[in-house]
């Protein structure tokens, strides 16, 4: 029999291996011989199968230890992560005592990997109570929590602790900073991010890129890419995904052609999937809906899911019915229970009001077990978040926001409103239509925000309402929030799937292209 030394050395180089049949081996020879194991023997084995995700096996020898050390419950900690056991690795970690950094960082991490953010800004702020000083790492996972958020304050709140914490210098977290505060719709904050960077990489100017493209500013995400290349930054993949995802989203056709033959004819770079995908993008919004079949059929490269279904969404915008059931039907090659695929089949049909093919893709979305994604729409309000599906009745203050939406909806046909029943694409009597269109989730979270306009303490810090929406805002919510920005005379920020809209005055930033 080795003795526990020897044993101990075997399971480490074993662990580092991630052979599963020698885990498997080990902990057989271990359990039927009983072997006698002391901490660090324990330690090894529980480091090992936490590492390989054998949770269970890990749990048996974690509950053998009398004494455990903080790195072996923090291997826990991580083990369950990695195997989306949230509750189980929280469970763990509320047991460890004098918690250091890395346990802290691991336990954020774990709520950001497995998109939960607001529990990592939580597990963070208990962390600052703690008297723990976060470092580079950690703000790392912080500032990633709060961009998949949204929350233009929290990003504030998450600035001003790395300022609190002498990490303001550092060149990888301002261009994180730059990151998150484009995606929570903080674009002046981000220019000043930016501009005030002592130093800067080809990240940095990609980031800023990005982020005014995202935002429709994409004139400006034009100069900064010249001024770029007059500051003599080698630009690389990255820059040139974000200029052409701001040329498609601002139906800069011709600046987005030259941009894309520069890539090989001024930098070599090599085209890949996401140029391509921008190009057919770029082609689709402008309804040049041939010319973007013509990328894809002359690509070097496969086509994938992406760039179909980018040209698949540009059929739908522009009623090309056909091309589009081609799109569709590529996708659904490539990937049989493809919700989007099968959704437009349905929507396709729905516009020709061909009920019955409609029940029929329904029913083999049913039979699939595939759900078309709900609209989903988020306002924060004092802290809190107010989360809306549509004709979403669950809120508390349900009524009075529906009171809201019929207020809202009479003062904006005064100013020539009609709803556009033509997004909704169910067999129902045309006044039920009209229901379900006002009902959008957006429209809701819209009319809580107006509602509690007056409550000084709940306003957003610059008088602006902001909603996140998880899906594309349709033509009729997008209408509609043009006008209650002219009526109401609110800055309303919307960020759906793809991009930011900012409504002020009757006017959006996207210019009605989107």
């Amino acid at each position: 029999m080795p003795d526990e030394m020897i044993l101990c050395n075997i399971v480490s180089a074993c662990g580092r291996t991630g052979n599963m049949r020698y885990n498997r081996a080990i902990y057989e020879f271990l359990i039927e011989n009983d072997v006698r194991m002391d901490t660090h023997l324990l330690t090894a084995l529980v480091t090992m199968y936490a590492g390989a995700g054998c949770m269970d096996m890990a749990r048996e020898f974690f509950r053998k230890m009398s004494v455990r050390n903080l790195f072996v419950s923090t291997a826990m900690v991580s083990g369950y992560s990695k195997c989306g056991r949230l509750d189980d690795a929280q469970v763990i970690f509320d047991q460890t005592e004098k918690k250091d950094l890395v346990c802290w960082t691991t336990m954020i991490s774990a709520y950001v990997e497995s998109d939960y953010p607001q529990e990592a800004l939580r597990v963070f702020e208990e962390m600052c109570c703690s008297g723990i000083k976060p470092d580079v790492v950690s703000m790392f996972s912080v500032i990633s929590a709060c961009a998949n958020l949204g929350i233009l304050d929290k990003a504030k709140w998450v600035h001003s602790c790395i300022h609190v914490n002498g990490l303001e210098s550092e060149l990888s977290i301002n261009n994180a900073l730059i990151n998150m505060y484009a995606k929570c719709g903080g674009l002046d904050a981000t220019r000043d991010v930016f501009e005030k960077m002592p130093r800067r990489n080809v990240v940095s100017w990609s980031s800023m890129i990005n982020a005014l493209s995202m935002h429709g500013e994409a004139s400006d995400a034009l100069s900064l890419f010249a001024r770029m290349k007059q500051e003599n930054v080698e630009p690389n993949e990255v820059t040139f995904v974000g200029v052409l995802y701001g040329c498609s989203h601002s139906g800069l056709v011709e600046e987005g052609k030259k941009i894309f033959a520069s890539m090989t004819d001024e930098y070599n770079i090599t085209p890949k999937l996401e140029h391509y995908g921008c190009m057919v993008d770029l082609f689709g919004r402008a309804n040049l809906l041939r010319e973007a079949l013509e990328v894809i059929e002359s690509m070097p490269v496969a086509s994938n899911v992406v760039i179909w279904g980018s040209l698949m969404s540009a059929c739908r915008i522009h009623g090309e019915l056909e091309l589009g059931k081609f799109a569709a039907k590529r996708i659904l090659e490539l990937e049989p229970d493809h919700d989007g695929a099968l959704v437009l089949m349905s929507n396709i049909y729905a516009r020709e009001q061909r009920w019955e093919d409609v029940r029929n893709i329904r029913r083999v979305m049913e039979e699939k077990n595939v759900f078309k994604e709900k609209g989903l729409s988020r306002i924060d309000q004092n802290g809190k978040s107010h989360e809306f599906l549509i004709g979403d009745k669950r809120h508390k203050q349900s009524n009075e926001i529906y009171a809201k939406l019929d207020e809202v909806v009479s003062k904006l046909k005064l100013a020539g409103y009609v709803p556009d029943c033509g997004s909704v694409l169910v067999d129902v009597e045309e006044e039920e239509k009209k229901d379900l269109v006002l009902w959008h989730s957006e429209k809701l979270a819209l009319c809580f925000g107006l509602m509690n306009e007056e409550k000084e303490e709940e306003k957003d810090s610059c008088g602006v309402i902001r909603i996140v929406k998880n899906l594309r805002v349709c033509e009729d919510c997008h209408l509609f929030f043009k006008l209650v920005s002219k009526v109401y005379e609110r800055e309303i920020i919307v960020r759906d799937r793809t991009r930011f809209h900012c409504y002020k005055n009757g006017l959006c930033s996207c210019r009605d292209y989107w």
